[in-house]
């Protein structure tokens, strides 16, 4: 089985297993559920905002078009340093920072299989997977370590794993200029990520009840 095939058979399974996550995000313990759904609100805006911007970087790195493609770029790092800075009242700036790197080399990897995929080029691909897998592992690695009770690293791994086949997936797509097939998965693809935006809001509130309060 190739890398590429492995990566969508982890986007199979771990759709089995959304629904339990999603169920998960609504329970924060003796937070004020208001604060809570707040974060969570602020988590997904920032979350699609993400999967936005990556959109358009795909999209003119494949059409070409150097400018589009440059704007795009500072919109995703910004974006990025959004998502990060979400964290520092809870994990301080320090950690913070380690996110937001974390999070800029994910995108770099997207750029990185985006560019390959154009130019059809497998071993480039192949390497970029295992770019992604690291990148995977980094990020999981952080979460569990910021919040080891409430973010297990394979609940954290698997919700990156399955972000990660929702890029390559639309990657593909749109090399294959299946257009059909893009609009379909946009909607599953904004679902997971709000999954991902929840599960993070509701384990800070059941760390940090206080500030939730």
């Amino acid at each position: 089985m190739s890398k590429i095939q492995q990566c969508m058979a982890v986007l199979a399974l771990t759709f089995v297993g959304l629904v339990g996550f999603d169920q998960e995000s609504r329970a924060a313990g003796d937070a004020n559920p208001i604060r809570v759904a707040e974060m969570q609100r602020t988590l997904r805006e920032l979350w699609l905002g993400h999967i936005f911007s990556v959109q358009h970087v795909v999209l003119y790195t494949e059409t070409k078009d150097p400018r589009e493609l440059d704007a795009a770029e500072k919109e995703v790092v910004a974006n990025a340093k959004q998502i990060a800075s979400a964290f520092t009242p809870y994990y301080g700036e320090a950690r913070s920072e380690k996110l937001f790197t974390l999070l800029t080399a994910h995108y770099a990897v997207v750029k990185e299989y985006s560019a390959a995929t154009t130019a059809g080029n497998t071993r480039q691909q192949n390497a970029a997977l295992a770019h992604f897998e690291s990148n995977t592992d980094d990020i999981a690695v952080f979460f569990n370590g910021v919040n080891p009770q409430y973010l297990p690293k394979d609940t954290i791994r698997g919700l990156i794993a399955a972000h990660v086949a929702h890029h390559i997936l639309r990657i593909n797509l749109y090399k294959k200029r299946n257009y059909a097939q893009l609009d379909a998965t946009w909607p599953i693809m904004r679902q997971h990520v709000y999954v991902i935006a929840d599960t993070l809001a509701t384990a800070l509130a059941k760390q940090f009840p206080d500030k939730f309060s």
